[in-house]
């Protein structure tokens, strides 16, 4: 069976993906585990957009400046212009935002945006009921616990993949691929991503030669608990600084403004980089003040912070919570064009973190991540549905392969890399610890290894080797002259 389209993602990007496919065509969505162990599911604080059309070119002014204007402009662009539509393309189906009592949307402000333009759902669940949502307009097929091992690419035609299912490898052929599998977030120690999301698709891109684009442009989100022990650390959204909540040290201090003029509402990567040089220069512990809110307003805006923070002892708003910077985006991924296209390939896309539109620049701005997802998954079925392309099976050669998945020693390696990409790839690097750390992980893929564990080793190569080739700090690539 060949389908029409083979969609490997249950996130935001590849659930809108099959959502605009027809009905009539035949669609296939993969996804590695259960479908709502995706980003999507986890996101606060929500979805900006164009507020009007009077507003796009103040929000496109907003994303390159964000984006340190190393942005696809042709790219924001498009993004603004087109989130109106898509927004409304949501309403219209039944996604229900929040609003204000005269029952206009409530909009927000969050970081390094100049207006209230970001739109939320259920207080701080807007990337759950969004995916929820999508979840129950997709009419297509859906196959959980399904791992893609390798893309079937030839001659620029991909044929489909092949994937680990039920401890089998398959093949599944369709006429367009789309790739919307996410980010990288579990090479990093400190992260806010889902546990399934560890860039197994970039390294397969790597060893086919698919092109990536700025790799070592990693978004660490400012505000996260990080010393609970799972792998997934709990994010406060930045609707909570947005909104009044500030950070402080533990005397109490409000030190953001002594980095930037807009203080907590400083771009992420420049609130990021503060908080780590205020713990270097002072030892002290960094805590989110949410003291502005009264209780019943807190918990009305923000319910799920409110019970997950309940449960682990925290009486919020009245008690400070301890924070960190932790890995949460990926600016950089798979080239493609701005139609999802993916570059030099006739039917394969990208969309969602997974690729690289250049939208963001070298630092995404606040809540655009959803939006993203929305707005090229669009264009990508667009394209697709214009190009008409059929695969012949019949030119595929290439052969089947065995794979161990994971090996016992994997484990180890794993976390070895984990902590290597932290201290190393993470906030602030250094031109030295990065060319070691190219030679470490090299030496990690010489052992003997399961495939995702080399999948996983050669995205974070991938992703030091284009830090080592930019040796300007622009963004969040931030580098220090000298080794400390």
């Amino acid at each position: 069976m060949i389908y029409d389209y083979l969609i490997i993602g249950c996130g935001v990007a590849g659930l809108n993906t099959a959502r605009y496919i027809p009905k009539n065509k035949k669609v296939l969505v993969l996804c590695k585990k259960s479908p709502w162990q995706c980003n999507t599911f986890f996101a606060q604080g929500g979805i900006a957009t164009a507020k009007n059309k009077d507003d796009i070119n103040l929000y496109i002014a907003d994303i390159l400046e964000a984006g340190v204007h190393q942005n696809n402009t042709q790219a924001v662009e498009i993004l603004s212009s087109h989130s109106i539509k898509v927004i409304d393309d949501l309403i219209q189906d039944g996604m229900k935002f929040d609003t204000n009592p005269d029952g206009s949307l409530a909009f927000t402000n969050e970081a390094a945006h100049s207006k209230s333009r970001v739109l939320h759902a259920d207080g701080d669940a807007t990337g759950r009921n969004l995916h929820m949502f999508l979840l129950n307009e997709c009419k297509h097929d859906i196959i959980d616990n399904s791992i893609v091992v390798d893309i079937l690419l030839q001659d620029g035609i991909c044929y489909g993949v092949e994937l680990l299912q039920n401890k089998k490898i398959k093949r599944v052929f369709a006429h367009n691929t789309i790739l919307a599998s996410g980010g990288v977030g579990s090479i990093y120690k400190f992260h806010t991503n889902s546990t399934t999301i560890s860039g197994d698709i970039q390294g397969i891109c790597v060893e086919k030669n698919i092109k990536l684009k700025d790799m070592h442009l990693m978004q660490f989100h400012p505000t996260v608990y990080v010393e609970q022990q799972t792998a997934q650390k709990q994010l406060l959204t930045e609707a909570l600084r947005g909104e009044g909540a500030i950070v402080v040290d533990e005397n109490g201090y409000a030190f953001l403004k002594d980095y930037h003029k807009n203080a907590e509402l400083a771009p992420r990567d420049i609130v990021s980089r503060a908080i780590f040089d205020h713990i270097k220069k002072t030892k002290s512990k960094i805590y989110l003040d949410m003291s502005s809110f009264s209780k019943d307003e807190f918990e009305k805006r923000f319910p799920n912070i409110y019970h997950n923070f309940l449960k682990l002892g925290y009486k919020i708003p009245f008690d400070k919570v301890p924070i960190s910077p932790a890995f949460h985006y990926s600016m950089g991924g798979i080239k493609v064009d701005n139609n999802s296209l993916v570059a030099n390939t006739k039917n394969l896309f990208a969309v969602g973190e997974v690729a690289c539109t250049g939208v963001h620049g070298a630092n995404r701005l606040a809540s655009n991540s959803l939006l993203e997802g929305l707005v090229f998954s669009h264009l990508a079925v667009e394209k697709s549905l214009n190009n008409r392309f059929k695969i012949d099976i019949n030119k595929l050669n290439i052969k089947q392969k065995e794979y161990k998945l994971q090996i016992p020693s994997d484990k180890k390696i794993k976390e070895q890399l984990r902590n290597l990409m932290w201290k190393t790839v993470g906030i602030i690097r250094n031109a030295d610890e990065l060319k070691e750390t190219s030679i470490k992980i090299d030496q990690m893929l010489s052992n003997d290894i399961g495939r995702l564990l080399y999948l996983r080793l050669l995205t974070a190569s991938a992703i030091v080797k284009e830090a080592i080739n930019n040796t300007s700090s622009i963004g969040a690539h931030y580098l220090q002259k000298d080794k400390k």
